[in-house]
């Protein structure tokens, strides 16, 4: 085998590791108890937050990433919000099990937002993607207002 064939299969088991690892990073386990459910929320609205105010700084593959972050994020919402989690510094209020179904639209409507927002970042349209943003934005503002104390 010459050394250029062993370089090839060595930059592809690389790869294919990456890849395993980036999965392995996106293994979403849902909280076992009430109190993991407020700790796993206020963490992911913490790094959506963060991102957030980074996103109208970036474009291209790395403002796809990072709001591909907050659109894996945003699917992994409602299971972050079993009923009976409101305990110790939860901030979440009784209209989300309430009107669970409004509280699910809004989070769909971010998810769209945020693949508006991937979908022309990747293709270099700096007006499309500012748009996904602000509605993307709307939908945590949004959240916010009707199921946070």
């Amino acid at each position: 085998m010459s050394i250029k064939h062993i370089s090839a299969m060595a930059i592809a088991g690389l790869l294919a590791l990456g890849a395993v690892a980036v999965m392995a990073q996106d293994a979403f386990v849902p909280p076992a108890t009430p109190e993991e459910a407020v700790t796993m929320r206020k963490a992911l609205m913490r790094e959506d937050g963060g991102l957030m105010r980074t996103l109208n700084g970036l474009s291209g593959a790395e403002a796809a990433a990072a709001v591909n972050t907050v659109l894996t994020n945003y699917t992994h919402i409602p299971a972050l919000f079993p009923e009976g989690s409101i305990v110790g510094d939860s901030e979440a209020l009784p209209a989300i099990w309430e009107n669970w179904d409004a509280f699910n639209a809004i989070i769909e409507t971010g998810k769209t937002a945020a693949g508006e927002a991937i979908a022309a970042a990747e293709a270099g349209d700096a007006t499309a993607y500012a748009t996904a943003l602000r509605a993307l934005g709307g939908t945590c503002g949004q959240c916010h207002q009707q199921f946070r104390s």
